[in-house]
């Protein structure tokens, strides 16, 4: 898996330690410590840019799939809840849809074109009257959010999977010379002096920025004033600061691009075309930064019909065929995704990944780039490690041994919503110290500036 993922000629040596999987017809424990090992790899390259060492890569396979799973452990406070009351998996007529209905806006689509209230009885039972993919039509079309489930061979004879297929797991785009930055790696915090202005939402995107803040970059988040994610913000917003801008609004425009202009890096998880609704197309944005690096994500890919169609991963579960695999193969009787988010995860430390790689060659070439990914693709190379998948189930081996204390790092950490300590990291990197110098905090903590 990690062959597909790395560029050919790689010099770093990558130990994996740690035993066990986590269950699933798929290996998703191996996906973990592929796309982990692929940041750590890229941030020893980096590092062999300035004094030609290389340093050695380890990854631990048994806390590479905790993280997968979450990191954060609350000392007398518990996080809200992931998901939404209406959120979730429910039979149509003819098969299985998931509504995604954690954002508001969301939510309102889905129940508009249902016309019920927020009553998970009402709902299933107004779904229940529906064809799964009519009905997935219409909450899309409606600016919601839905899959029907599919299999596998019915996601990849589509055109949405075909495209997909043929996109590669990271596309790279040159985006031309790139002015002097007087800027050398740190060997023990390799990412110090790196502002990285991030536009990411759940979760991908801030699983990417929070490891590029561990590295010690200065990640800047930008929301809307109107947006929150209490269910996953104290997870992922470690390292970071976090301000608000209303974008449509010029004088919040003017302010983002003055940040745009001294950032390093810009990652965001816009559709294609979405920037220019808000005046930020691709000419302004490269106006704004000349040699910026971007690095950017959608679900379901860069081409095709679906490229802009909005989606997370427990959608792109249900449309690719995973859910109907893992309900069919385990012999259960509702849609059974993977036993994390993967796809998120994974994806957040393959846009990492590519970031690192972006300032490697700048150091290396004066050139700048953008790389995309999306969701879709990363399902590709999880599901296409597995042959036969119609017949044959993927043998995750020994499952992973149950937490215990020698698994949690012992600093607490000041979150705004309580102390709490995170897990040991997955990663080590000789000689890097792979911390966050923040705590998480809540969405707008801080001013808009770098």
């Amino acid at each position: 898996m990690l062959d597909e993922i790395l560029p050919a000629g790689r010099t770093a040596q990558l130990t994996v330690t740690g035993a066990g999987s986590l269950p699933s017809v798929f290996p998703v424990t191996e996906l973990a410590t592929a796309s982990i090992a692929a940041a750590g790899i890229a941030v020893s390259e980096l590092l062999a840019t300035s004094d030609h060492t290389v340093r050695a890569v380890t990854v631990n396979r048994r806390l590479a799939s905790m993280w997968f799973a979450s990191s954060l452990r609350p000392d007398g406070w518990e996080p809200p809840p992931p998901w939404d009351a209406v959120a979730g998996d429910y039979r149509a007529s003819d098969g299985w849809i998931r509504l995604h209905t954690n954002a508001p806006a969301h939510r309102k689509a889905a129940l508009r074109v249902l016309g019920v209230p927020a009553d998970r009885d009402r709902v299933a039972a107004a779904v229940a009257a529906w064809q799964a993919d009519q009905l997935e039509t219409a909450v899309v079309g409606a600016g919601g959010c839905a899959a029907t489930m599919h299999t596998r061979d019915e996601w990849e004879a589509g055109e949405p999977g075909r495209s997909v297929a043929a996109e590669p797991l990271i596309a790279w785009h040159d985006t031309g010379a790139a002015p002097a930055r007087p800027w050398t790696p740190d060997p023990l915090r390799p990412l110090a002096g790196v502002r990285v202005l991030d536009l990411t939402r759940v979760l991908a995107g801030p699983v990417a920025t929070r490891f590029l803040a561990q590295l010690g970059a200065d990640v800047l988040r930008i929301d809307p004033p109107w947006w929150d994610e209490p269910g996953v913000i104290p997870e992922v917003n470690l390292g970071k600061r976090t301000a608000r801008l209303e974008l449509r609004e010029p004088a919040a425009t003017a302010r983002f691009l003055d940040l745009l202009a001294r950032a390093d890096l810009l990652v965001h998880g816009y559709r294609p075309g979405a920037l220019d609704s808000l005046g930020l197309g691709e000419k302004t944005r490269r106006d704004a930064a000349p040699g910026l690096i971007e690095v950017s994500l959608d679900a379901y890919g860069w081409t095709g019909p679906w490229a802009g169609r909005r989606g997370f991963d427990s959608l792109v579960q249900m449309s690719s065929g995973i859910a109907e695999a893992g309900m069919r193969l385990l012999g259960r009787d509702t849609p059974t995704p993977l036993p994390v988010q993967a796809l998120d995860h994974a994806t957040g430390y393959l846009m990492a990944h590519a970031a690192i790689r972006a300032l490697s060659e700048r150091l290396r070439t004066g050139r700048s780039s953008s790389a995309t990914l999306s969701l879709a693709r990363t399902a590709r190379l999880l599901t296409g490690t597995v042959t036969g998948i119609g017949t044959a189930t993927h043998d995750p081996g020994a499952p992973i041994r149950e937490e215990d204390a020698r698994d949690i790092a012992p600093q607490i950490e000041h979150t705004s919503w309580g102390p709490a300590r995170r897990l040991r990291a997955p990663l080590a990197i000789d000689g890097v110290d792979l911390r966050a110098a923040l705590p998480a905090r809540e969405l707008g903590s801080d001013p808009a500036v770098w």
